[in-house]
């Protein structure tokens, strides 16, 4: 049967999905399986137990999934159904399958794979995230008799670029970036041959055919393959010039890298000063888990996640004999590394001759660099080389960033290279297709239908125009893949950020719907963890703009996917500056000592206040006094800045969060003792004046700055179960949802769960999207959701 043919008879005949597997004696049956089974070997996976099976037919790629049009033995069809379900390929995820039984037969003479279909109805297909290079690949890589030898873009249909190279579905070569490259008839005999691991592998190339690299200086000339006496090829050049102190710009899968030897303190100082990165932790790239090891504690855990086909960034703990200098990771005890994904990395690092710095290839908060002419404008000034390939990147994808909480769960902190596109499946499905376009810090936006939810790639802060840029293209990106025309957009209450600017001018006849930011992060836990029905809420983070105008962060909610009623909140304090106040903590820990100690707080014998500038502060009272640029604030996060900035750890801020960063570095796990709040207001006032008193007295008492950090930490997790309780008694709800910045903590988290545990709560916390900024995107599509479900917009 002709293709045309079939398609024809899948519209007469079309798939009603998602019905049950039914156990049927037939001659021909239609099967549709959706979820992430396009360029993972799916195809040949069933071509294979078909044809182990004598069974007959077709089986194909569509906008919707995989269709496989069957006939046969019924037994043989029920057999590969089962198979189909319990033993699917390593990079497949089977969302549903759906059958239909077909009384007319098509008189199939063989089992084929064949060309793929057009879009059916509007259905869509997921997407493969980027996949890190198979150990199959890697020696075939290795093997000086294998045709690949060495060959930097080797991959198959267990891995290689899929996202960044994807421009339109269904996933065929020609909707790719590889179109630019024809493949030579070797790569094509692979490639046609259903038995071989690089069927229909959409990057099959080789170095006869496929792309290449180019190392150049900063000044665009490329340096000849044999201009030095040992005539190196291109990588070996490379790691020459990385092992004499030189900074390479590297083009990878998803953007630009900047490299530099990670033992090198010149080098590492050199890349933060023009990249105007002063302090923010640099990440790693490591050979193997072993070499991790030389420097880092590594759990069974971590190396699951080190090695896993998504290859974060994976913070772990230094150390204490580690060997790396301080410009790594100033004042912090944790260390990022990741492991090679690209078989230019495995080229790169093949000996362990020691870790790279392998940064983002950007200019302090600007995106990932991922076109070449934008690429080497915008970083001359900071590599001195540039390690370039031909191969076009469709859409950048910085390095995801991910931890394992105490020893078991896996934490993602930052979802983008080899976690997205892959949908979150969530409950209750989606009844109208929804834009959420997230926060302005940490940007995600999502996309969502029926039950998925397409969250995107980490975009990054809203606060430039190229980010801006990226934003909006991504949104149109993910609206093509995924069939979507969203009916509803839902946005943040912030009126002057960017994301809530761009939802607003959106000239759509769309429902719009804002949502605050707090119960955003609440049922953003909530969907990632799949849990409908009332929950305890707790929302605690640096900033974000409440329903009275003022700027909460520190709050107790009783909420569930529609609505989020505050019970109890952190007491108001001015934030002298504004943003400012966030920059420079000084400010925040000034202000909690003149509410706690009063006007003569000046005359305290201790390091903070004798350092302050007394005629700023000055200044700074008289604009809390005629409430100029100070707004109120109910934050937790700039309540650890203050409590930082009085430990004199941190006075001014080079990144976002590094004042509670350091402050959770140097806290003593040993501290069994915490500061107490107080409560005010039938319990909904939250005081944190008693602990910023309790701490002054430690303070001048000589308690040192781990004492002191670890004791206002275990006065927070006390905080936290003991309003928890309160809300418990009177609402009899015990479902305890953790969410917001402040809990990427781990410090915090980690033993606010033990207690609220201890005490009989279940604890539900992020796993598979960022409790930061990041997963407010998604919080804001469920909620938009139950609003519409329940008419209530």
């Amino acid at each position: 049967m002709r293709t045309a043919d079939l398609q024809f008879a899948f519209f007469l005949n079309p798939i009603r999905d998602p019905t049950p597997v039914r156990r049927l004696m037939t001659t021909r049956v239609q099967i549709l399986v959706r979820g992430i089974v396009q360029g993972v070997g799916f195809r040949p996976f069933v071509y294979s137990l078909a044809v182990e099976a004598s069974l007959k037919g077709v089986v194909f790629n569509t906008a919707g999934g995989v269709l496989i049009d069957v006939e046969g033995d019924g037994r043989a069809i029920e057999r590969l159904l089962r198979a189909v379900e319990a033993r699917p390929p390593a990079l497949s995820r089977i969302d549903s399958i759906s059958r239909t039984d077909i009384p007319e037969r098509a008189h199939y003479t063989d089992f084929l794979i064949i060309e793929s279909s057009g879009d059916v109805g509007g259905r869509f297909v997921p997407v493969s995230p980027d996949i890190a290079t198979c150990a199959d690949c890697l020696a075939e890589m290795f093997d000086p008799a294998n045709r690949r030898f060495r060959y930097p873009f080797i991959n198959c249909t267990a891995c290689g670029p899929r996202f960044t190279i994807i421009e339109d579905v269904p996933y065929d070569r020609d909707r790719t970036t590889m179109r630019d490259f024809a493949m030579c008839a070797e790569c094509r005999a692979e490639y046609e041959n259903p038995l071989d691991r690089r069927f229909h592998a959409e990057p099959t190339a080789c170095a006869a055919c496929g792309p290449r690299l180019t190392l150049t200086d900063a000044g665009g000339q490329e340096l000849s393959h044999d201009d030095d006496a040992e005539g190196m090829d291109v990588v070996s050049h490379t790691r020459r010039l990385l092992s004499d102190g030189h900074i390479v710009a590297v083009k990878g899968i998803g953007g630009y890298h900047l490299a530099c030897d990670a033992l090198n303190a010149g080098a590492v100082g050199r890349l933060r000063s023009k990249k105007f990165r002063e302090d923010k932790p640099f990440a790693l790239m490591a050979h193997s888990v072993e070499a991790v090891r030389e420097y880092c504690a590594v759990s069974d855990a971590e190396k699951r996640l080190l090695e896993s086909g998504a290859r974060p960034v994976v913070l772990l703990e230094r150390r204490r004999d580690c060997a790396l200098p301080a410009e790594v990771a100033p004042r912090v005890n944790t260390l990022g590394f990741m492991l090679p994904y690209a078989p230019v990395h495995h080229l790169l690092i093949e000996k362990p001759d020691g870790p790279l710095v392998f940064t983002s290839g950007n200019v302090a908060d600007e995106p990932i660099c991922y076109e070449d002419g934008d690429a080497t404008g915008r970083l001359r000034g900071i590599a001195d080389y540039f390690l370039l390939h031909d191969r076009r990147i469709h859409v950048r994808a910085d390095d995801s960033v991910a931890r394992v909480a105490e020893g078991r769960e896996v934490a993602v902190l930052r979802r983008s290279r080899g976690y997205a596109p892959a949908p979150l499946r969530v409950s209750p499905a989606f009844g109208r297709q929804i834009l959420a376009c997230g926060a302005e810090l940490k940007n995600t936006f999502c996309l969502a239908r029926d039950d998925y939810a397409f969250v995107s790639h980490h975009i990054g802060d809203l606060e430039n125009l190229e980010t801006l840029r990226a934003y909006e293209q991504g949104i149109e990106h993910f609206k093509r893949l995924f069939r979507l025309r969203p009916e509803a957009v839902a946005y943040d209450l912030h009126p002057e950020y960017l994301s809530t600017k761009y939802a607003l001018a959106l000239d759509e006849d769309l429902i719009r719907v804002g949502v605050q930011h707090h119960h955003a992060h609440v049922a953003s836990c909530m969907a990632d963890n799949r849990i409908e029905g009332e929950v305890i809420g707790v929302a605690m983070d640096g900033l974000g703009f409440g329903t009275d105008g003022r700027m909460w962060g520190g709050e107790f909610f009783v909420a569930d996917l529609a609505e989020a009623e505050r019970v109890a909140h952190l007491d108001y304090v001015p934030m002298p500056g504004g943003a400012r106040a966030v920059r420079e903590p000084w400010r925040m820990a000034a202000v909690y000592l003149h509410r706690a100690l009063g006007e003569n707080f000046t005359e305290s014998a201790f390091a903070f206040v004798q350092n302050m500038d007394a005629r700023r502060w000055a200044a700074l009272r008289g604009m809390i006094l005629t409430g100029t640029n100070s707004p109120e604030t109910s934050s937790m996060g700039r309540l650890f800045d203050a409590v930082s900035s009085l430990l004199s750890l941190r006075a001014v801020v080079s990144y976002e969060g590094q004042a509670a960063i350091e402050l959770e570095m140097v806290a003593d796990p040993g501290c069994q003792d915490g500061y107490e709040f107080e409560v005010a207001g039938n319990g909904r006032i939250i005081q944190a004046e008693p602990v910023i008193r309790q701490a002054v007295e430690d303070i001048l008492g000589g308690v040192p700055a781990p004492i002191v950090s670890a004791k206002f930490h275990l006065g927070v997790s006390r905080l936290i179960v003991s309003t928890a309780g309160r809300i418990r008694d009177e609402r009899r709800l015990n479902r305890v949802v953790l969410s917001g910045g402040v809990f990427q903590n781990s410090f915090l988290l980690a033993r606010a769960r033990r207690l609220l545990q201890a005490e009989g709560f279940e604890v539900f916390t992020h796993g598979r999207v960022p409790t930061n900024d990041g997963g407010i995107s998604l919080g804001q599509a469920v909620v938009a959701n139950a609003r519409l479900e329940r008419g209530r917009i």
